[in-house]
């Protein structure tokens, strides 16, 4: 679809720089019954300059794409009316791209706001970079300590922010697959979780954003960024909100795990037991190590299906460790449910880009 638009938009540039052509005597077009001032063709000339910066604009990914477009649109018709015997088929396409126009302003805005509550936070954000010693292990689990100690983080700042980016897949029950990218940002001291994905669900572009700001948890998922799939903010979301985040902590910023809101228990030599508690919500994790000292897998019974709004065993086996930023961690998940009738996996996680510590948020190019 976004190949067709750009297309579109092209190809009406094109036949606007033939319209200012024909004005100015250098093409003949021999359909049009009426004389076009000269003032007249430049405002087409314009109307393809502006249809071209859309076009490029919408190449590049740019979110506001759609001024152009719409200045192009407002120049294009009002010359239309004025010759509209010959022009009138330019209306059609005008209200063709009148709909991207109001499509990518939809997506413009929807995506804003997790920018807006992204940069919230960094505006009132200081960083302490402060150094994890070997001393702030000490009343962690050996396995803890261990699996720290190997992901490279001793010795570097402690972690109070990271920035994720993912490809990957996901699919609902009885669903097919279908791809994902996403990008978010984790704070520790004052936890908060700020996710957000674009993918194609049969086609359609869908949007979608999970917010983490307790005492607020929010799913928003959105059809063109306009129609509401999906918008769940009940209770139940801040348990599983905060499972996500602990999940986070544990696989990507191993660091992190000093947190004194986490109590652990030593189940075994390879399991141990995450219990975090914030703002009254508190919920507890299993994680399982290898004999190597990597963690491979995180389960919780605290995690809501919120398709089905009940309390489903979740675990994200993960695997591939690589380096990112410094720090080793694992660079593909899945993410599974358990229900009573086998284990469903529903989405699965190739890690791209992963940066600690950041003061301000990134700009367009580097998020």
């Amino acid at each position: 679809m976004r190949v067709a638009y750009v297309l579109l938009l092209i190809l009406h540039a094109v036949v606007h720089i033939f319209w200012f052509a024909h004005a100015y005597g250098w093409v003949n077009l021999d359909y049009f019954n009426k004389v076009i001032p000269p003032m007249v063709g430049f405002s087409w000339l314009l109307a393809a300059l502006f249809f071209f910066a859309a076009a490029l604009q919408l190449v590049k990914g740019r979110l506001n794409w759609f001024h152009p477009a719409l200045i192009g649109v407002l120049i294009s018709q009002m010359w239309i009316f004025s010759a509209w015997e010959d022009t009138q088929l330019g209306s059609f396409v005008n209200l063709v791209i009148l709909v991207g126009v109001f499509i990518g302003y939809s997506k413009a805005r929807f995506e804003g706001r997790f920018k807006e509550d992204v940069q919230a936070v960094f505006e009132n954000l200081r960083l302490s970079q402060n150094l994890l010693q070997e001393k702030d292990l000490e009343r962690l689990p050996d396995v803890v300590q261990q699996y720290i100690r190997r992901s490279g983080a001793v010795g570097r700042p402690k972690v109070e922010n990271f920035y994720l980016e993912f490809d990957g897949e996901m699919r609902s029950q009885g669903g097919a697959w279908f791809g994902f990218r996403s990008r978010q940002y984790n704070f520790i001291p004052r936890p908060k979780r700020l996710f957000f994905m674009k993918a194609r669900v049969k086609g359609i572009s869908t949007h979608g954003y999970h917010s983490y700001q307790p005492p607020s948890a929010k799913m928003t998922v959105k059809a063109l960024s306009i129609y509401p799939v999906v918008k769940i903010d009940q209770p139940e979301m801040l348990p599983t909100e905060t499972v996500t985040f602990l999940n986070d902590m544990c696989l990507f910023a191993p660091g992190a795990l000093i947190d004194e809101r986490i109590l652990w228990e030593t189940l075994d030599e390879f399991q141990v037991k995450a219990i975090f508690s914030y703002r009254k919500v508190q919920i507890s994790a299993v994680l399982y190590f290898n004999t190597e000292g990597d963690l491979v897998d995180f389960r919780s019974e605290d995690r809501y299906d919120v398709g089905q709004m009940k309390a489903v065993p979740f675990t994200t086996p993960v695997k591939d460790y690589r380096e990112f930023d410094g720090i080793r961690v694992p660079a593909y998940g899945e993410a599974t449910w358990h229900y009573s009738d086998g284990p469903f996996v529903y989405g699965k996680f190739k890690l791209k880009k992963l940066r600690y510590n950041l003061a301000e948020m990134p700009p367009e190019e580097d998020s």
